[in-house]
């Protein structure tokens, strides 16, 4: 941490709520709140976070302006235009968000993927901690992922690293093919099958019933066939997309993050149903519940000040 600053706060913007934390000089947290997110409300976004800072400050006793502030968000900024591109929270996309907050914050910002920020937190001190090469997933209303070396976000080229969601869904069948369409323009992204939307759409189109992803986990559990078949198409693609994942990065431990990774029986099938799809005479395949649950995400964005040097974040 830089020796100039003894507060280092987070921010996760998300699609229903912004959570912000803050952290002095030990890992314990000395302030944390989350308000609803202003959807569809630009300026509403960026004056409900600089309040969340200015209360941030003031709680844990720091002059005005003196705290780091790392911010996870949904999509990233482009490399050419510095707006907002690929956001599910589409009403961010075109914007110059990092610019916009900046001014309003009256200080230096680090901004990373949300997705990215969950696998920093996941791999400095939560469930990957001690791992080279993490993955982290967040399957919730949307899909994404996150890419961290030896402790660095590999954000990339192009500020997609580790976009996994809008690629298709790997080794589809006939009765996947072409599949849903997905908010991005195309069909068939991984989102529209894995994410908690795409999970009650199956339940929907093969049902005919509406249920919420909790619903229809609490309906397997209470012995219901049809809630136990979704769960299980849920649980089949979702190894196939790891296993892609898997083939292209190699990661030590994968991290599942976002509502859906509070199932317990991922942990317990994953790895099996993945094998069949990795490259591999006899894969090690190690996926975990994240050690912070909701928090990880605001925590991984509290430390993007962490490291001396800004070249992986945006």
């Amino acid at each position: 941490m830089n020796a100039h600053h003894s507060l280092r706060i987070g921010i996760d913007l998300g699609g229903t709520k912004i959570a912000a934390i803050a952290f002095g000089e030990s890992e314990n947290p000395v302030f944390s709140a989350r308000v609803p997110t202003p959807r569809g409300d630009y300026d509403g976004v960026i004056r409900a976070i600089a309040g969340l800072v200015e209360e941030a400050e003031k709680a844990a006793g720091v002059p005005g302006g003196s705290a780091t502030v790392g911010v996870g968000m949904p999509g990233s900024l482009s490399p050419r235009t510095g707006r907002v591109q690929n956001a599910n929270s589409v009403w961010m996309n075109g914007r110059a968000f990092g610019d916009d907050l900046k001014a309003a914050l009256a200080r230096p910002l680090r901004l990373a993927n949300d997705a990215n920020c969950l696998a920093l937190s996941e791999a400095a001190d939560g469930a990957a901690r001690g791992a080279r090469t993490v993955f982290g997933v967040i399957i919730g209303t949307g899909c994404g992922g996150g890419l961290v070396v030896d402790g660095r976000i590999i954000s990339g080229r192009n500020r997609i690293g580790g976009e996994w969601g809008h690629n298709p869904l790997p080794w589809a069948d006939g009765g996947e093919h072409p599949g849903p369409e997905c908010w991005c323009g195309r069909r068939g992204c991984l989102e529209t099958w894995i994410s908690g939307t795409g999970l009650e759409r199956d339940y929907h189109a093969r049902t005919g019933g509406r249920l919420s992803g909790e619903q229809i986990a609490a309906a397997a559990r209470d012995g219901d066939a049809r809630a136990e078949a979704a769960l299980a198409r849920h649980a089949e693609r979702l190894a196939r997309g790891l296993a892609h994942v898997v083939n292209l990065f190699d990661p030590e431990v994968i991290v599942l993050g976002g509502g859906l990774s509070m199932l317990p029986r991922l942990y317990d099938v994953l790895p099996e149903l993945m094998r069949p799809w990795v490259f591999c005479d006899d894969p090690a395949i190690d996926v975990r519940p994240p050690a912070h649950g909701p928090a990880s995400g605001v925590r991984g964005a509290a430390r993007l000040w962490d490291d001396g040097q800004d070249d992986w974040t945006f």
